[in-house]
């Protein structure tokens, strides 16, 4: 595409990285500041993100929009767009299961207005090589050149959208199905007593689960409040393909226990977050 006018929608820890990657490549890139809190007005600001105000006018200023949101808000994210007139190009990045991704396509459709599926595997994308946006739909290679030289990867799953739904999800059940199954494991360990006995036996036989279920649980602490709906659209994946879903429900509920720590500025400590899967309420 040549360039474009891009809304964002919106921009948090992964958003403003891919609001920078589009601005990278040539882009003018809008935000409205409506309701948001002062941490993503400064993150908004520091990438150089003009704010329009309000939804209402993103929408009449801009050719693309980026919806980057938790995804159980991703349905209300686009009907509100809607609401406002959008007949641009509205692009869904959030991690949500292939038939959310169609029931958008089919609302947005029938209001003349062309939908791309996209889901971000990575973290925020500050380095090159880091972070890739997939994308399926009619206009996915359209969507995708507009971060042509930036440090945001994309690929091209295919024409049918839900298809980047669909490799979103079956990646982060892997990462994050993983990470919760680890953490939990811990938790029991040190509930029951056996902690020690347990770290003892995986020097012998596993030598990396210590540190690394101990990295894993206080790097995820902070962001799990963000994987609980990601974890009940993967479960709901499962499901509609006649596969178990019961794995990634649960990993919800681990995620949940660990909400206490939304957004911590240091990373929780490791008892910590030990006791907040027992159920113990101090932290």
């Amino acid at each position: 595409m040549s360039d474009q006018t891009i809304g964002i929608l919106h921009p948090g820890a992964m958003g403003v990285t891919v609001a920078s990657a589009a601005r990278a490549a040539g882009h003018e890139v809008l935000w409205a500041s409506d309701g948001r809190s002062s941490a993503t007005q400064s993150r908004a600001k520091e990438a150089g993100l003009r704010d329009v105000g309000n939804l209402e006018q993103l929408v009449r200023e801009s050719d693309v929009i980026l919806s980057v949101c938790p995804p159980a808000s991703a349905v209300t994210v686009a009907n509100e767009v809607l609401r406002c007139g959008f007949r641009g190009t509205f692009v869904d990045a959030n991690a949500v299961a292939p038939e959310t991704a169609r029931s958008i396509d089919r609302t947005v459709g029938g209001a003349a207005v062309s939908f791309v599926d996209g889901g971000i595997v990575g973290p925020p994308a500050h380095r090159q090589g880091t972070t890739r946006l997939y994308l399926s739909g009619e206009r996915a290679a359209q969507v995708g050149s507009l971060f042509e030289g930036s440090v945001l990867g994309t690929v091209v799953v295919n024409a049918v959208p839900g298809s980047a739904s669909v490799l979103k999800m079956c990646y982060a059940a892997y990462t994050k199905g993983t990470a919760a199954l680890l953490i939990a494991i811990r938790g029991l360990a040190a509930a029951e007593g056996v902690e020690s006995a347990l770290l003892g036996e995986w020097a012998l036989s596993q030598p990396d689960l210590e540190k690394r279920s101990e990295v894993t649980a206080r790097a995820t602490a902070p962001r799990a409040w963000r994987f609980v709906g990601e974890m009940q659209e993967i479960a709901s994946t499962f499901e509609a393909r006649g596969l178990p879903g019961d794995f990634h429900t649960g990993a919800a509920k681990i995620y949940g226990a660990l909400s206490r720590f939304k957004d911590c500025e240091e990373p929780p400590s490791l008892a910590s977050i030990l006791r907040a899967l027992a159920g113990d309420g101090a932290s």
